[in-house]
């Protein structure tokens, strides 16, 4: 049998939410290490320690091309398993790496196993959903995977305070063993042989090309490459923000905690809303929001027209809009660019998400490095991307493939 034939909807979306929430809890656990990782491996540039960050999105990235045409060919639940094997190799050898480069190369290959978690559980949910009801559906997987990056850096901070940053690592590996090991023992494979497509480089060739003869999915790509590049750019610059600027890095978990959860009441609100909106319309409204938003902190920060006693409340009110945003434009957006990829899931969500991710990195990493002790380069970065994103939004609403 295939499907979810043992699963209730409840644990379904707890399980894809658990491969899904691999990813931030790789990223955001690492947050607080950071200045340690930095005064440890890279003394004399304090700002490179953010490629430790920024690494794994890349082999996230990378890893993304090939693992969703794999489990076309081989099944969903062989590749997520393998990808398993490789993302805890990577774990391990960062766990012990002596330098930074050495630590890099241990995250990219840690993001290129953690891409078949991330892609196929998206090729699962379109093998099994369509249309604005895997969107809506995807919003709960949204919602409760937003627990998992609002916990992390507690999490990361409690295992360096008592056994140092290293065994973050550790708390990686037992992590994915939890995680796949529930999908192994309850998940019936969704994707049955004979609707499986030969893994042969013909045939990528073919479905990449038919991915990207879309108007609709290039455009999609290209939103969600920026609206991944506002949530990367200030992930990466956070910690660094709340310990330069605003001297409150021992506090910075607990608003990461607060901020992150308030963000997740909005995919809430989108699953609720996107079923009489529809997708496009949800993203355009939050891009817009977010110019406005993001406009009048620039505006605020450059001209010095905040007293210093607002400007932390009002920067923590911003970075969870920012947070708010992600949840209500990267499941939409994905949601679109696959909608008429039902017969190539796998191909296609490896297709969009390696372009928009390894995009959003060569994007990410300079406004990273250009940290300057305040936040005006984050602050400039995502009005620029918000405001791209938003008359590319315009651009996609008349495309005359399909209206959702």
């Amino acid at each position: 049998m295939t499907g979810q034939s043992r699963l209730g909807r409840v644990e379904f979306v707890a399980m894809m939410a658990m491969l899904v929430a691999t990813i931030a809890f790789s990223i955001d656990s690492m947050l607080p290490a950071l200045p340690q990782i930095g005064a440890e491996l890279t003394p004399q540039a304090l700002n490179r320690a953010q490629l430790v960050v920024t690494s794994f999105i890349l082999g996230l990235g990378m890893g993304t091309l090939f693992t969703g045409p794999l489990s076309d060919s081989f099944g969903r639940k062989r590749v997520v398993l393998t990808g398993a094997g490789v993302y805890i190799f990577g774990a391990a050898l960062a766990w012990a790496a002596p330098t930074l480069e050495l630590m890099i190369a241990a995250r990219i290959v840690q993001g290129l196993g953690a891409a078949a978690a991330r892609i196929v559980a998206l090729a699962i949910v379109r093998d099994l959903y369509s249309g604005r009801d895997m969107a809506r559906l995807m919003s709960f997987v949204m919602m409760v995977f937003t627990l998992v990056p609002a916990i992390s850096p507690l999490a990361g901070s409690v295992v360096i305070d008592l056994a140092g940053w290293r065994m973050i690592f550790v708390s990686f590996i037992v992590f994915a063993l939890a995680s796949n090991l529930w999908l192994a023992l309850r998940l019936d494979e969704p994707l049955p042989p004979q609707a499986r497509r030969p893994f042969r480089r013909a045939a990528m060739a073919l479905a990449l090309r038919e991915v990207l003869s879309h108007r609709t999915v290039r455009l999609s790509i290209a939103v969600q490459m920026l609206c991944m590049t506002t949530l990367f750019c200030s992930i990466s610059m956070i910690q660094q923000v709340f310990e330069a600027f605003f001297d409150r890095a021992d506090s910075f978990p607990v608003w990461f905690f607060m901020m992150a959860m308030i963000a997740g009441l909005f995919s809430l609100f989108n699953a609720r809303v996107v079923m009489r909106l529809g997708m496009r319309r949800m993203v355009a409204a939050a891009l817009s929001v977010q110019i406005v938003l993001t406009g009048g902190m620039v505006l605020a920060f450059w001209f010095g027209l905040l007293p210093p006693a607002w400007q932390f409340p009002l920067y923590i009110a911003w970075q969870t809009s920012v947070f708010a945003h992600a949840a209500l434009t990267l499941g939409n957006i994905n949601a679109l660019a696959m909608e008429p990829l039902g017969h190539i899931a796998g191909m296609g969500a490896s297709v969009i998400a390696a372009i928009a991710t390894v995009g959003s990195v060569v994007l990410t990493v300079p406004v990273g490095l250009m940290f300057n002790g305040t936040p005006m380069p984050l602050f400039v970065a995502v009005l620029i991307a918000v405001a791209v994103a938003r008359a590319l939004m315009t651009r996609l609403a008349h495309s005359e493939e399909y209206a959702v």
